[in-house]
């Protein structure tokens, strides 16, 4: 059966579609229940229970207590709120460890904290695969580290990273840790305790909400310096009006991809398989990065060797296949991922990155079409630029 005429959307990692149960959720906090949750009247108490039932979604889906899920803006402010909001909390400890694989939201903080704090950062590299070693995040850790900070999956390439097991370790140390589960979930266990974590970030556009919302657990003994100031709301840890109708969406979101999650993860790493071995297979010289069991279902990412991947992705386009070259953060940059040069790619071969990453409503019909179309764009491509060869 033919395909009905629509764009193949293959960047899930980048933003999702809004679900339509989301959608409807959120639409009367965007209309008649406009309140503020600060508010005692009825309009804003009706707005501030709506504001609790989000936060007792989230604290569901991470096994917390309710006071420990605090909404910000997004996964980039979730992360800066961990790690400086941790490092200004303890003076005394002047060392950060996180690895060289993280997002740029955790490593411009990081960044921030070495060039304004005075804070040192050690920076853990990855193997080939792109999994980082727990015992080289141990061997890292020193008595005056305040915050270890390690992603649960990557963005560009996908791989899954040992966190319940540095976890274990810091928490034997005395050590907080910190993992960016933005791109995890929906695709992993998300249980704070299982994983061992005292603070964790999500971020809502990637799990089929609003853009603009995000979430930081903060595990109640954990201290925390706000980064933004004015009132009370969040328990003091982040002023500021909340945004209800994205978090609203945020609590469905998240209530929904985790009652699903089984079957979605099944499904799509039984697609991403598939996707994998047929570029593998018809297109010469693609390259896989990442590991080829520790990562997300979703995530399909390769090096074609002598062709700039943002020229495949153009070719793509005209085929109506939207795809990426790796993270959203750095489209435009000329700067080559820092991911791929951690697993030891060139920065000549990390210029051919194409990134594809499947969601919810990505079909087999959809993987067999782009099967059809990308081998002829890459092939197109190097026709026209033999200089590349």
């Amino acid at each position: 059966m033919p395909l009905p005429h629509r764009p193949i959307y293959l960047d899930h990692a980048s933003t999702t579609p809004v679900h339509p149960k989301v959608l409807e959720a959120v639409a009367p906090y965007w209309r008649q229940e406009f309140g503020n949750p600060s508010n005692l009247y009825a309009l804003g108490r009706r707005a501030g229970d709506a504001l609790e039932r989000a936060r007792a979604q989230v604290a569901g889906i991470l096994g917390s207590h309710e006071d420990e899920v605090v909404f910000t803006g997004g996964g980039s402010e979730s992360d800066n709120l961990a790690l400086k909001g941790v490092a200004m909390a303890a003076p005394r400890r002047r060392h950060l460890v996180t690895t060289t694989i993280e997002h740029s939201a955790v490593l411009g903080a990081a960044r921030d904290l070495q060039e304004h704090w005075g804070m040192e950062v050690t920076y853990v590299p990855v193997d080939e695969r792109g999994i980082v070693d727990p015992a080289a995040v141990v061997a890292a850790l020193r008595p005056d580290t305040c915050l270890v900070s390690v992603m649960l999956a990557n963005n560009e390439i996908g791989t899954i990273q040992p966190v319940a097991e540095i976890a274990r370790a810091c928490r034997a140390r005395g050590v907080p840790i910190h993992t960016d589960a933005v791109q995890a979930a929906g695709f992993l266990d998300l249980n704070v305790d299982r994983l061992g974590v005292d603070l964790l970030s999500l971020s809502g556009h990637k799990v089929y909400a609003p853009k603009g919302v995000g979430a930081l657990y903060v595990r109640r003994d954990t201290r925390l310096v706000p980064l933004i100031h004015g009132g009370s709301q969040e328990g003091g840890r982040r002023a500021g009006t909340q945004n209800v109708a994205g978090i609203v969406g945020c609590g469905v979101a998240l209530e929904l991809i985790e009652q699903h999650r089984a079957a979605t993860c099944a499904r799509l790493t039984a697609l991403r398989d598939r996707l994998i071995a047929g570029i593998e297979a018809a297109v010469p010289g693609a390259l896989l990065n990442g590991d080829r069991r520790l990562r997300l279902p979703g995530n399909a990412s390769f090096c074609f060797g002598d062709v700039q991947g943002e020229t495949i992705l153009l070719e793509l386009e005209h085929d109506d296949v939207y795809a990426s070259s790796g993270s959203a953060c750095h489209a435009g940059s000329q700067d080559p991922s820092h991911v791929l040069l951690a697993i030891g790619r060139s920065a000549e071969l990390a210029h051919t990155a194409v990134r594809l990453t499947l969601g919810a409503p990505t079909t087999e019909a959809e993987i067999d079409r782009v099967l059809e179309l990308l081998p002829l764009a890459v092939e197109r491509v190097r026709t026209q630029a033999p200089a590349h060869r």
